[in-house]
C-alpha cells in the first residue's frame, strides 16, 4: 500500500509540478540536465545546474539552481540555491538561509524546515487531497476501462456463438465429458507454443513464424478458450436438463456465462483455471477435427416420446 501511494504521489507530481514550474515567475533557463538517483547521494553544487534533481531514498545536497527537486523517502538539504518548485514525500528537508523558491514547496507527510533569510515566492502545499483525487481519477479509468474490456467480449462471444454455434458445443462438451483429459491439453497448451516459438525465433528463419503464434495466434486460441469455458459456466448455471430441448445457440449461456466469470475471476486462480479448459477444449477439439475423427457431438436433450 506505501508503495502504491509513493507511485500515485509520483505521478501527480509528475502532472503537477510541469504546469507549476511553468507558471512560476522568474522562470529558470532549462540545461536538460537531469539527476535521479535512487539509495544514493547527490550533489548540485554552487554555479552547478539541473533541470530535474529526483532523489529515491538518499540525500539531497543543492546550492546551484535547480528547476525541480523531488525527494521521496530521502534528505534534502538546499543553500544558497535558488529553485522553482520543491516536492518532498515521506521525506525531510533544510532550507537555509540565502535560498529561494520561485514557486510552492509541496509536501505528503513530510516535514520542511526554513531558516530565517530563505524566500518563498509561491506557499506551502499539502499534496494530500491531490494524491486522493488523481487516486479517484485513476480507478475511475481503471473500472471504464474493464467495462470496455468486458463489454468487447461479450459482443466477441455472441458473434463466436452466432457463427460457430457447433464448434462451440462441441468444446464445451469436452469439458463435461472428459474434464481430466481437457485440463491436461490446456495445461501443455500453455506451455509447449510459446517455447516452440521462441525455438522458430533461434532459427532467424522462423522469426516471423514464432512472432506470429506469440503475439496473434497463440492468444486469440487462449482467448477464445476462456470464452468457451465461460459459455460452458453459463450452461452449468442455467441447469440444462434432459428433457428440455436447447437453444440452437447459447446466446443466453454466453452472457450468463462471461459475468458470472467476470465477478469470480476477482479471486485468484480462478480465470487461470477457467482459460486452461476452454483452452485446452478449444485445442483438442480441433485437433480431433483434423485428423478426421471428428469431435464429440453436442449433447441433445431427449424430447418426451409420443403417447401411443
Amino acid at each position: 500500500m506505501k508503495r502504491l501511494v509513493m507511485l500515485i504521489s509520483l505521478l501527480a507530481l509528475g502532472l503537477g509540478l510541469t504546469g507549476t514550474a511553468l507558471g512560476a515567475s522568474g522562470t529558470l533557463p532549462h540545461t536538460g540536465r537531469v539527476l535521479i538517483v535512487a539509495s544514493g547521494d547527490v550533489e548540485v553544487a554552487t554555479h552547478e545546474s539541473a533541470d530535474a534533481v529526483i532523489v529515491l531514498g538518499g540525500h539531497a545536497i543543492v546550492s546551484g539552481t535547480v528547476n525541480t527537486l523531488v525527494v521521496v523517502e530521502g534528505t534534502a538539504s538546499v543553500t544558497g540555491a535558488t529553485l522553482e518548485t520543491i516536492a518532498i514525500v515521506n521525506g525531510t528537508a533544510r532550507l537555509d538561509g540565502g535560498t529561494t523558491v520561485l514557486g510552492d514547496v509541496h509536501e505528503l507527510n513530510a516535514t520542511v524546515d526554513v531558516a530565517p533569510g530563505t524566500e518563498i515566492g509561491g506557499r506551502f502545499r499539502d499534496l494530500t487531497g491531490d494524491v486522493a483525487g488523481f487516486g479517484l481519477f485513476m480507478g475511475a479509468a481503471m473500472l471504464l476501462l474493464w467495462i470496455g474490456f468486458a463489454l468487447a467480449t461479450l459482443l466477441f462471444a455472441l458473434l463466436l456463438v452466432g457463427l460457430a454455434a457447433r464448434q462451440v458445443r462441441s468444446a464445451t462438451t469436452l469439458i463435461s465429458r472428459e474434464p481430466g483429459k481437457t485440463a491436461l491439453v490446456g495445461l501443455v497448451s500453455l506451455i509447449v507454443p510459446p517455447l516452440l516459438a521462441a525455438l522458430a525465433i533461434v532459427t532467424i528463419v522462423g522469426i516471423p513464424t514464432g512472432i506470429a503464434v506469440l503475439l496473434f495466434a497463440w492468444p486469440a486460441i487462449a482467448f477464445i478458450g476462456y470464452i468457451v469455458a465461460a459459455i460452458w459456466l453459463g450452461e452449468w448455471l442455467l441447469g440444462r436438463r434432459e428433457g428440455a430441448t436447447p437453444p440452437v445457440r447459447p446466446y443466453g449461456a454466453a452472457v450468463v456465462g462471461l459475468i458470472v466469470a467476470s465477478v469470480i475471476g476477482l479471486v485468484p486462480l480462478v480465470t487461470a483455471i477457467l482459460s486452461i479448459f476452454g483452452l485446452g477444449a478449444v485445442v483438442l477439439a480441433a485437433w480431433r477435427t483434423l485428423r478426421g475423427g471428428g469431435s464429440p457431438q453436442p449433447v441433445m436433450w431427449a424430447q418426451p416420446a409420443p403417447a401411443a
